[in-house]
């Protein structure tokens, strides 16, 4: 079974500038994904605490 994955929709991590690609997992939770990965979400506490 193949599936075409074009036009799907991503987002830039604030953290590492790097583009994601929307998630089936993420698929209700789409408007509240913020970072790409947990660790890009660990990162942001202490990114926001050095500043």
């Amino acid at each position: 079974m193949s599936h075409k994955k074009l036009n799907l929709p991503f987002k830039i991590c604030p953290v590492c500038n790097r583009p994601f690609n929307w998630r089936k997992k993420w698929e209700k939770e789409w408007h509240n994904v913020i970072y790409c990965s947990k660790r890009c979400r660990s990162t942001k506490s202490k990114t926001t605490l050095n500043t």
